[in-house]
């Protein structure tokens, strides 16, 4: 009887935790049948009493409803059922997450609310271009590095493109990339690691093309350079590719303003440049995607220097009309 006493209010916590929310309730003699069957535990009605009394004072939202037969409800939870939904729905929904583990994820999260509650959590989203990634091993390599980067440490891992086979081939003539890691960004749903070479130069890898678990080096991180501000080096960065950075001078239509501010920021400086257009400069990541969003404005926004990239933005479109001739 001692032992079954001991353990009664905690199987009690788990029947009214997953039994019973807001909507739900169980009675005194329905709680009793449950600890009889479930557990093997004896109860009556002032040991539940009891019980429900101690659960409270440690903490537990658990209300009593005072009728004919008192009822008990958990009405107090971590998180409620809207927001397990939320968090269900990034779950599914993201492509950083495997399929197996979405699924295992969505199982647990379903444990945050009770049984009458779980059907609502099964979900009816479609994502557009949600590819799930394949790479099981991202949460153990997001860990590593984010130990490396609290703890100020280089980290070695290998890291693979898939070629015109769809085979994975190691980049860096298959040599293991030896990085500071200084971010860890979340982007268009995918993690980057934003770290520094051993030229002190800033590189920007995808965290799932990363092959296994980077190694943790005993040796100390490079400093991040002076001045450098991630918030920056996001807005000029185009969907994360690793590009040289450039300053690039742009005229662009008054009309696009909005779009500018999208993509860059209102810390932009402008300047006119006639009563239909203004000047910007900005620092970018000169990329075939920063070429290509200068493509879609159709002439609204144009590359006044330097003479590379506008030499490069005309190959571009050379190639791309050269394709429809072919």
């Amino acid at each position: 009887m001692d032992k079954d006493a001991k353990r009664r209010p905690l199987y009690l916590a788990r029947i009214l935790y997953e039994e019973t929310d807001e909507d739900h309730s169980m009675t005194t003699s329905e709680l009793i049948l449950e600890l009889e069957d479930k557990y093997g535990i004896p109860a009556h009605r002032q040991t539940i009493k009891a019980d429900i009394q101690l659960l409270q004072q440690f903490g537990l939202g658990i209300q009593e409803i005072k009728s004919s037969q008192n009822k008990y409800n958990v009405i107090d939870r971590l998180f409620d059922v809207v927001e397990v939904k939320l968090l269900t729905d990034a779950v599914v929904s993201s492509r950083f997450i495997t399929e197996e583990k979405s699924k295992e994820l969505t199982e647990k999260l379903s444990h945050l609310v009770s049984e009458d509650q779980r059907p609502d959590l099964k979900r009816n989203i479609s994502c557009v271009h949600r590819i799930k990634t394949r790479n099981e091993k991202v949460f153990l390599i997001v860990d590593a590095i984010n130990t490396a980067i609290n703890d100020g440490r280089k980290i070695s891992f290998y890291y693979f493109h898939y070629n015109e086979m769809k085979k994975a081939v190691l980049k860096n003539d298959g040599k293991p990339y030896i990085i500071t890691p200084l971010h860890l960004i979340w982007n268009g749903d995918y993690y980057y690691l934003v770290g520094l070479n051993e030229e002190k130069q800033i590189r920007t890898f995808r965290v799932d093309r990363i092959r296994r678990r980077p190694e943790i080096l005993n040796e100390a991180g490079i400093r991040k350079p002076r001045g450098f501000n991630i918030s920056r080096y996001l807005n000029s960065t185009f969907h994360m590719f690793d590009y040289e950075h450039k300053q690039v001078d742009l005229i662009c239509d008054n009309d696009v303003m909005d779009a500018v501010i999208d993509m860059f920021g209102t810390r932009i400086k402008r300047s006119d440049n006639d009563e239909n257009s203004f000047r910007i400069t900005v620092d970018v990541a000169v990329s075939h995607v920063f070429l290509s969003w200068i493509f879609g404005f159709g002439g609204k926004v144009r590359i006044d220097g330097p003479a590379e990239v506008k030499e490069a933005y005309a190959d571009m479109v050379r190639n791309a009309a050269a394709g429809l001739d072919a």
